[in-house]
């Protein structure tokens, strides 16, 4: 895929709807040579849409017409380049808790969880969040209810629970753990959140909070080279789930297939919130194929559908 192809993909499918701000710059730069000519110096990783909008915004472009960020942008490309390398678009969502809470909660209790591509170990914690589904009286951790709060529509016959899971032990892994206790971190998260979802920046910071208070373990390094070493740490008494989210794109192809091969040979549950086609070449038809949605598997049969920040969960008829 071109960089022109993936900036139409990224406003077409992930941005419509959702945010116009990003909808507008994403057809705007792929229609733009000379934003595509500088793009296309950078590493192809380094090439995101949602990596140059953040590293926009946190030089202080804000949010507008396309004409206004290209500017900008064209004025202060070096200084916008030199974020894009050094930043890396590691959206810690919260929210996502929400798609996989309900297979956490029909895991044999209590859980250790491990989660690979950990970013700041936000989604570490969804017994302490509240939750929101339509229809069903607000699910709080054990507690009482949290400040942090995750509502999420749901179609399909959805197994909701009926109590937030039980966690005894948890931990991640990350080439490059974030720590919410620095300021500069926490504007990077808060700069990834898209313009218009001030909803999320209310949630992450109240997510941040919690970590804050409850630092989880996160293991710099590899996750291929981690993931075994890790999970043998977990309590034995406690089901080991390894889970993940938007994470294995960033892999080439080889390591992807040694990472699955590596977790399904461990003794846990391998839960996964990706991309559709990135666990499964074949999967169900997607109920709203306009959409750039994940697909949520677990030991790699596919459950549901979810939308990418969590805000919506299509449970499979299984």
């Amino acid at each position: 895929m071109s960089t022109a192809e993936e900036y139409r993909r990224f406003g077409v499918l992930e941005t419509r709807a959702t945010s116009p701000c990003y909808e507008e710059w994403s057809l705007g730069v792929a229609d733009d040579v000379e934003l595509i000519a500088l793009l296309d110096e950078l590493p192809e990783p380094k090439r995101q849409p949602n990596l140059l909008f953040a590293a926009a915004r946190y030089l202080g472009v804000p949010a507008g017409p396309f004409a206004g960020f290209r500017r900008a942008v064209l004025e202060r490309w070096p200084e916008v380049a030199a974020v894009m390398l050094a930043k890396r678009t590691q959206t810690n969502e919260p929210g996502r808790c929400a798609v996989l809470l309900p297979l956490l909660a029909a895991l044999p209790q209590p859980l250790a969880l491990l989660e690979v591509g950990a970013s700041a170990g936000l989604c570490l914690f969804p017994d302490r969040y509240s939750y929101r589904y339509p229809g069903r009286d607000q699910l709080d951790p054990a507690d009482g209810p949290s400040p942090a709060v995750l509502e999420c529509e749901t179609t399909g016959p959805v197994p909701f629970p009926t109590k937030v899971p039980e966690i005894a032990w948890r931990a991640g892994i990350d080439l490059n753990p974030l720590d919410v206790g620095d300021p500069d971190t926490v504007r990077w998260l808060e700069t990834l959140i898209w313009p218009e979802h001030d909803y999320r920046r209310t949630r992450l910071a109240a997510a941040i909070g919690i970590v804050r208070e409850h630092p989880p373990l996160i293991v710099a390094g590899d996750l291929n080279e981690q993931l075994t070493a890790v999970a043998a740490t977990a309590p034995e008494d406690a089901t080991l789930v390894v889970f993940h989210s938007a994470v294995l794109p960033y892999l080439s192809a080889d390591e992807r297939e040694r990472f699955i091969a590596t977790v399904k040979g461990l003794d846990a549950h391998w839960i996964a919130n990706e991309g559709m086609g990135v666990v499964l070449a074949d999967a169900p038809p997607s109920p709203e194929p306009d959409k750039a949605l994940f697909l949520v598997t677990h030991n790699g049969e596919p459950v549901a559908y979810a939308a990418g920040h969590g805000q919506s969960l299509h449970w499979l008829a299984r």
